[in-house]
């Protein structure tokens, strides 16, 4: 006799599909043998009630099939014997879609589902609402419910007569876990990194006080029992800081490495680290490009210009992240990525802009693109990477002093490349605003410069301005030397955002009253007028209001 499942889903056409596609083989043996597949083992009923969740599929009268997930305590469904299952079914959007299908066509079709070990059981059969009379039914299949404490009401009860099932291969299943699965699988990790962190602290301690008082301060041995800091950020991405080099006076270069020592997320040219920063700074984190090779696995390298006069982000990662220091970043993302063809490039960098270009400069030169390189700083002893893009790059690379007087010419530049050639910039706002400036002049398509800004400078004439933010029922007041991104943020007010410079468009959202002073460089114009979007990092209104809906 065959096999139950195949009996029930191999049809005449499916057999012909199958033949056609050369996997007949594969299955021919279902169609012989003991037609066992609609009788539960141990195996399948201890599968089945270890679940809290399944799906299921009925057919309404138009003939469309119906999927729905149905969810519950651990054990809800239960096995009542080797051919019969039972469950309550708690109160949902009331649609009753599933229930009302049920009364004129009883097939079901029910997928279990295990992420973390990629199994899953699939099955067919017949369903049956139970009777309320039957209430001794009813309370055992309550029973799972009453005993786990979940929050739900029961609004009906259904057995399911089986008729078939089959357990399917683990190809595509993602693995996926719950809290309670993550965290019996980290709890011996957990416990082992809680034991090394004591016996570290206890070696410090003990070093330090067998070191004598005239070689080790007071200070610096009391820093040095005090117990590791704490991991920086709360991102899904655990880095350790392994190296740290003074690349010129005001730039230092910071090298991460997976915490567990595995290969990290692929990256391309361009992309950037948030990384976070210690508790103490209101501003939590600051974009810094990745500037190591795009094709190592093993690190990430990011290099941090010093700002005395900045808002502290600078100093705080100078002062503050030290070796072996870990971190937990967002993974990177890239808003600043090259062109995929075999086109010519033109790389542009003002001082620290130096970053995402010369990851570009090494992917292009390792895909074998034609690409000139161009590097202006204030000095040649404050241009990082120097002497390792002049090693690398060596006739396709000019520097150019402002201490010398070396000017760099973008017009000339860009008139002087080939036809195709696509330009990138980065860098201070100027050099780029240069570089915007002689492409139009030229005729360059826009689409062929291509640049990122660090930061965003408000201008000098910008006014104050008053923003309703109407979803979250807040006027608040923008002062003019802050963006309405700053001021909604300060006042609890979620706005999703990643540059922070308007090359984005993480953070758009629609004007519903008021004009908005489009600032961006990412919304195209039919984002601008038709969708009415606006980019709240760096935009602002022609008014004296805006209406914002968020």
């Amino acid at each position: 006799m065959a096999h139950q499942y195949a009996q029930l889903a191999f049809t005449e056409t499916v057999r012909q599909v199958q033949q056609e596609r050369n996997s007949r083989h594969g299955y021919a043996s279902m169609d012989q043998g003991e037609d066992y597949n609609y009788l539960l083992s141990q195996n399948e009923a201890d599968f089945i009630q270890d679940r809290d969740s399944f799906y299921m599929a009925s057919v309404g009268e138009t003939g469309w099939p119906y999927v729905q997930h149905r969810g519950g305590p651990k054990g809800f469904m239960h096995v009542l014997d080797e051919s019969t299952l039972g469950f309550a079914d708690f109160s949902g959007n009331r649609q009753y879609v599933s229930t009302g299908n049920f009364r004129t066509n009883n097939r079901i079709s029910l997928f279990f589902m295990d992420y973390p070990n990629r199994r899953r059981l699939k099955m067919m059969g017949r369903i049956e609402l139970v009777d309320d009379a039957n209430w001794e039914l009813m309370a055992k299949l309550e029973q799972a419910v009453a005993e786990g404490n979940y929050q739900g009401a029961v609004e009906r009860a259904f057995i399911i007569h089986i008729e078939a099932f089959d357990w399917n291969c683990p190809q595509h299943i993602t693995p996926r876990f719950s809290e309670d699965e993550v965290e019996a699988a980290i709890s011996p990790l957990v416990a082992e990194n809680k034991k090394l962190t004591q016996q570290l602290a206890n070696a410090v301690k003990n070093t330090a006080e067998t070191m004598p008082e005239t070689t080790v301060e007071k200070e610096t041995k009391n820093e040095l029992v005090s117990s590791p800091q704490a991991a920086w950020g709360e991102g899904e991405l655990p880095l350790v800081v392994t190296g740290i080099r003074q690349l010129t006076p005001r730039i230092r270069a910071y090298e991460f490495r997976h915490r567990d020592g595995i290969e990290l997320p692929e990256v391309k040219a361009g992309a950037h680290l948030k990384i976070p920063l210690p508790e103490l700074m209101a501003d939590s984190e600051r974009h810094y490009s990745i500037c190591s090779n795009p094709k190592r696995r093993d690190i990430y390298e990011i290099a941090v210009l010093i700002e005395e006069q900045g808002q502290g982000g600078s100093l705080a990662i100078h002062q503050c992240l030290q070796l072996g220091q870990e971190i937990h970043c967002a993974l990177p993302v890239n808003h600043f990525s090259l062109h995929n063809d075999d086109r010519p490039a033109v790389l542009i960098a003002g001082g620290i802009g130096i970053t995402p270009i010369k990851a570009m400069a090494q992917s292009l030169q390792c895909r074998g693109n034609r690409l000139s390189l161009h590097y202006a700083g204030r000095s040649y002893t404050e241009m990082a990477f120097q002497d390792r893009l002049q090693y690398a790059f060596k006739e396709n690379i000019w520097f150019y002093s402002a201490e010398l007087n070396q000017r760099l010419n973008i017009e000339s530049i860009m008139s002087e490349a080939q036809q195709d050639t696509v330009f990138y910039v980065c860098g201070p706002s100027g050099l780029i605003d240069a570089v915007i400036a002689a492409g139009q002049a030229l005729n360059i398509p826009s689409e062929r410069i291509r640049y990122e800004r660090f930061t965003h400078t408000i201008s000098e004439i910008a006014k104050p301005i008053e923003v309703n933010f109407a979803k979250s029922n807040k006027v608040v007041q923008v002062a003019k030397d802050r963006t309405i991104l700053d001021a909604a943020l300060q006042e609890g007010i979620n706005i999703p955002f990643s540059c922070k410079s308007g090359d984005c468009k993480s953070c758009a959202i629609t004007v519903l009253e008021g004009e908005a002073q489009h600032l961006d460089h990412s919304l195209s114009p039919h984002e601008r007028i038709d969708k009415k979007l606006m980019c709240p990092c760096v935009s602002r209104s022609i008014g004296d209001s805006l209406v914002l809906d968020v």
